[in-house]
């Protein structure tokens, strides 16, 4: 997937559990586990805000796009 999750790393920056994360933000821990791993399809934009929020970071911090293995647009998808 060309989105990259980096929960992982900043979860240690900021020496904090994934525990502490999902009870802060209030989602169950196996959704924080989820995230990490980066088996998720989606997330909503007010979790992400309040994992940002918890964590001081930006989004970006988080998330990364790789290039690669990009699927091609679907019906309904933004076109450039």
């Amino acid at each position: 997937m060309p989105i990259v999750v980096h929960l992982d790393v900043m979860l240690a920056r900021r020496k904090m559990r994934s525990r502490e994360l999902a009870e802060r933000v209030g989602i169950t821990e196996a959704n924080i586990s989820l995230l990490k791993s980066g088996k998720v399809r989606g997330v909503r934009f007010d979790t992400l805000a309040r994992i940002c929020a918890v964590l001081g970071c930006q989004p970006g911090d988080l998330l990364e796009w790789q290039p690669g293995d990009d699927p091609p647009p679907g019906p309904g998808d933004a076109a450039d």
